[in-house]
């Protein structure tokens, strides 16, 4: 007769019920776990958004981590501000704020997630990513343009004396 509290499956195992509302502690069999591998190749397959958002633990585990960092830093720097006070040094609390700010500053900064790069699909099927532009952009790819190699001042300077010119 199961304790109370617990109830017995139909295979032999006793399950806890309190357990049941929360995650279940009983390992998956060979088959269990392949076929479970092969549900999320297919769902991340149809649907690669939704799968992404799902495998959003790695993403919250550095959020955590950042949190956690910037807040030991606050109370560190706090702990060296009441020290400064204490040992009448200005340094010990110039310091201790100094990392307070920068605990808070590492908490609330997000963490650097790298841009998906699109490409375009060529007519063999691969996937052609797009050179990246640079600092001047497309006009700087041109070469010969007497605009591009101008300065910008000389050009609004340019700009200045034809509106003057055709104003008289």
């Amino acid at each position: 007769m199961p304790v109370s509290g617990n109830k017995s499956a139909p295979w032999g195992v006793v399950v806890n019920s309190k357990a049941a509302h929360g995650r279940s502690k009983v390992p998956l069999s060979e088959h269990e776990q392949h076929l479970l591998e092969q549900m999320e190749q297919a769902l991340s397959a149809e649907d690669p958004k939704f799968a992404s958002q799902m495998e959003g633990s790695v993403a919250r585990a550095r959020l955590r981590r950042g949190l956690a960092i910037g807040a030991v830093c606050v109370v560190v720097g706090l702990g060296l501000v009441v020290l400064g006070v204490a040992a009448e040094s200005i340094w010990w609390g110039a310091i201790g704020f100094a990392l307070m700010v920068g605990g808070v500053a590492y908490a609330i900064t997000p963490p650097k997630v790298p841009k998906a790069t699109l490409g375009a699909v060529t007519e063999d099927g691969s996937v052609r990513t797009p050179e990246p532009a640079g600092r001047l952009g497309k006009a700087g790819r041109s070469k010969g343009s007497k605009a591009t190699k101008q300065t910008f001042l000389h050009r609004l300077e340019e700009r200045w004396d034809r509106r003057r010119d055709d104003g008289q």
